[in-house]
């Protein structure tokens, strides 16, 4: 008997539960109520978190039950793309596996290789105005550098300060150029052609260099592949052209044979100048554009067109003279002295600037 009064107790209890456990939410009237009728549903692992379960109305509950605002607009469809100029508001919201796909993130190291595009500049004589100047061969008219196709190499060092900046160092070397082959020189009334023989030019410059990427402007290319970017950079370059010689057969009448007495100086010919080179240390400034996209493992691309100026290149001033002579036999007539004639000229400069339009690659390895 006592067995059987425990057992209906006990009965009752486990009935009593669902209907005890409405009654233990007094604070949420409309929770049940929203529901029956389709309502909006608060999810209590993210209370700003609205699901829609069905068309009730406009009229939205805060996490106790009470009227409140009005619900969150819901945002469908795809969010801007990193830079879209649709909106800002899209880069902050933007999907983490794609938003940092090309992002530049802490150091990293580069080298790139380029092809020269465009050469400019030339040498020039700076001593144009000095007596006798034409007997000395050189480039009295600008002499535009001869390339030998130019492949510029560069190392980088550097950093990304944030998503849109990055700043390196970099050290460049330029090689392939060469003195022209030929040049024009006075003969004291016009300009004749000499020829040229060595004159290499080599540049090596150091610069530190700031790379902005203009995504936010132009949005990223080729369906989200590429990331343009613009760079300025300055330095130094210390520009080295070797010796070089200049040849010049002109004859250069100096006295009638016919008035010279023997022994006299008529003429001069087959003058060849040493042009000693030199080393200039020379302000130097760059400007890039590109594009970048990624390899696996952290290797980014840089695909870019770079304009460098590297100032002058300019020789020693030092200039040996070797020429042949004709002398008067007395009889009216010449002949070629048994010496050649030697003088060394000083301060006598040949300079000219150099510029670069490169297209090349940069490999960039992040850590």
């Amino acid at each position: 008997m006592k067995k059987s009064k425990f057992s209906a107790v006990l009965t009752g209890v486990l009935l009593a539960l669902p209907f005890g456990a409405d009654a233990a939410y007094p604070a949420y009237p409309t929770y049940q109520a929203n529901m029956a009728n389709g309502g909006n549903m608060y999810l209590p692992s993210a209370n700003s978190r609205v699901v829609s379960t069905g068309a009730y109305n406009n009229i939205g509950y805060n996490s106790y039950g009470a009227r409140g605002a009005a619900q969150p607009t819901r945002v469908t469809g795809a969010l801007p793309r990193v830079g879209s100029t649709q909106t800002n508001a899209g880069r902050q919201y933007y999907q983490p596996q794609d938003y940092d796909r090309l992002a530049d993130s802490g150091l990293y190291v580069g080298l790139s290789v380029a092809y020269n595009a465009s050469l400019s500049g030339g040498m020039n004589a700076d001593y144009t105005g000095e007596e006798d100047a034409y007997t000395v061969p050189g480039a009295f008219a600008e002499a535009a550098f001869d390339s030998d196709s130019i492949i510029p190499l560069q190392l980088s060092v550097g950093a990304a300060i944030n998503n849109d900046i990055r700043v390196d160092f970099s050290y460049s070397r330029y090689s392939g150029i060469s003195y022209p082959k030929t040049v024009q020189t006075s003969d004291g009334a016009g300009l004749i052609e000499a020829q040229v023989d060595g004159g290499a030019v080599t540049a090596n410059t150091t610069m530190l260099n700031v790379y902005y990427n203009i995504d936010s402007f132009t949005g990223y290319l080729a369906g989200g592949s590429l990331r343009p970017y613009v760079g300025a950079g300055v330095g130094i370059s210390l520009n080295t052209i070797a010796d070089y010689a200049v040849y010049d057969n002109t004859f250069y009448s100096i006295l009638e044979p016919a008035y010279a007495g023997a022994g006299q100086l008529t003429g001069i010919s087959d003058i060849v100048a040493y042009h000693n080179g030199g080393t200039t240390e020379e302000f130097a400034f760059m400007l890039e554009g590109g594009v970048t996209t990624e390899m696996q493992g952290g290797i980014k691309l840089d695909f870019f067109v770079r304009y460098a100026n590297l100032g002058q290149v300019k020789t020693s001033g030092s200039i040996v003279l070797s020429q042949v002579e004709w002398l008067g036999d007395g009889a009216g007539g010449e002949y070629e002295a048994p010496y050649d004639s030697v003088f060394h000229y000083t301060n006598w400069y040949e300079s000219g600037r150099l510029g670069l339009v490169d297209v090349g690659i940069r490999l960039r390895l992040q850590f």
